[in-house]
């Protein structure tokens, strides 16, 4: 039998020479040998199907109103991505409401950005099952830093939906694993990390310049994500000391939520600012749940809106659905009075992310997570959490007393808990 090198190969499939050796280390070449470092083909050997490509890759299309990949468009080639970020959505690459699409066709020049940032709008809609076959691709493909690290981030995002723990493990892997060389693409890495373990609320492994908010390590691309994902971890050190499961000295209670708005606020008007949609969207929700417990119903209405008018021009109900165990029925409330059919979509979201989530984020922080608790019943144990009397409850919520109690009582016998203190246990 003749062989030809890799080299001639390329040539005449019309790939890179990378493309081909991945191809024979896959052991999709039919015949093709390994002589020491190199590889030698079958002439007659016919190039294997390339099940990257879009019409390839799912029978649902992640961006189903998206025109079909331009004809001269080449998967095999590999090119920089256009954001130095893991995060493409959350740039001014998707800079208009209802713009995912049209951003989207602007990319067909780089398949692979186009690839990642039809995957980043695709979780964002909830779409998890084209999420995962994406990701899949993507890391397969052995790509630059940035859209390993994207692709890890986007398989861990569709763990968290799944409660899969080992696909958890194996996107921390492939994030850790990404090729890294510069000091930035390094500090990238860890971000991107740091980004992960904050959609389950585990801040132990975060670097301490992340934690001060100091952004010089990263790119100013990826500047709109890590507000995003700062902003989550000062949330979830707020909600933690108002429930008593972090303790710092000299603040009690909703002292720290009742001031992150002060941090947080900037943070959006800047993301408006940067004409970042997503990140927009992100902090808005994060600034509507902050004020939603400090009991500033106003403020929070006034994010929480505004959020939906940014998410619903391209169906991102997968964000809202995210935030609903955040927001409770405030966000039914307003979304139903904008779209009463987007409420059931959200709902039916939620009832998905919620079981997956639970399970995932009560294995890490090895404790159980309640999934039985109503969205009303969900929000008075949150308040009784914060440590807030009944009677103090029945206020905010404009409730009676009686049922303020009962409510209570419900929530402890279905979680299974002593008492209304320990709710913060499961919640």
């Amino acid at each position: 039998m003749d062989y030809m090198k890799i080299v001639d190969a390329a040539e005449i499939w019309n790939v890179s020479v990378r493309r081909v050796q991945i191809l024979c280390k896959s052991g999709a070449i039919e015949g093709a040998i390994r002589m020491g470092r190199d590889w030698m083909i079958p002439v007659d050997a016919k190039r294997p199907t390339d099940g990257r490509r879009k019409e390839n890759l799912s029978t649902e299309a992640v961006m189903s109103d998206a025109e079909p990949m331009a004809e001269e468009e080449d998967p095999d080639e590999d090119m920089p991505l256009p954001r130095k970020t893991p995060f493409l959505t959350m740039t001014d690459l998707y800079n208009q409401p209802g713009g995912a699409t049209e951003s989207a066709i602007k990319l067909s020049g780089n398949h692979e950005a186009r690839i990642l940032f039809e995957a980043e709008i695709a979780y964002a809609r909830g779409d998890i099952d084209a999420v995962y076959k994406h990701a899949s691709y993507l890391l397969q493909k052995h790509s630059g830093p940035y859209a390993v690290l994207s692709a890890g981030m986007l398989l861990g995002l569709c763990a968290a939906w799944k409660g899969d723990v080992e696909m958890w493990n194996q996107a921390k892997q492939h994030i850790g694993e990404a090729p890294w060389k510069t000091d930035l693409e390094r500090d990238i890495l860890l971000f991107t990390l740091t980004a992960l373990d904050s959609t389950v609320y585990d801040v132990r492994s975060f670097p301490e310049w992340f934690k001060i908010g100091n952004f010089e390590p990263l790119h100013p691309d990826a500047l709109p994500a890590a507000k995003v994902f700062y902003a989550r971890y000062l949330y979830s050190a707020g909600y933690g000391v108002a429930t008593k499961i972090i303790d710092v000295e000299g603040v009690q209670g909703l002292t720290l939520m009742n001031m992150l708005p002060y941090t947080v606020e900037p943070m959006v008007s800047q993301a408006r600012a940067d004409k970042s949609i997503l990140a927009e969207l992100y902090l808005r929700l994060i600034c509507a749940s902050i004020y939603y417990y400090s009991g500033n119903r106003t403020q929070a209405i006034r994010h929480l809106d505004r959020a939906i008018t940014l998410a619903l021009p391209d169906r991102l109900y997968g964000v809202l659905a995210e935030h609903r165990r955040m927001l409770d029925s405030l966000l039914d409330e307003r979304l139903g009075a904008v779209d009463p059919e987007a409420v059931d979509k959200v709902q039916d979201l939620y009832q998905d992310f919620i079981v997956g989530f639970a399970k995932l984020r009560g294995y890490i922080q090895n404790r159980s997570i309640d999934t039985t608790l109503s969205v009303r019943e969900r929000e008075i144990a949150k308040l009784a959490a914060f440590g807030m009397s009944n009677a103090e409850i029945a206020e905010r919520l404009h409730l009676s007393l009686a049922s303020v109690k009962q409510t209570v009582r419900t929530a402890i016998y279905k979680t299974g808990v002593e008492n209304k203190a320990a709710l913060a246990t499961v919640l």
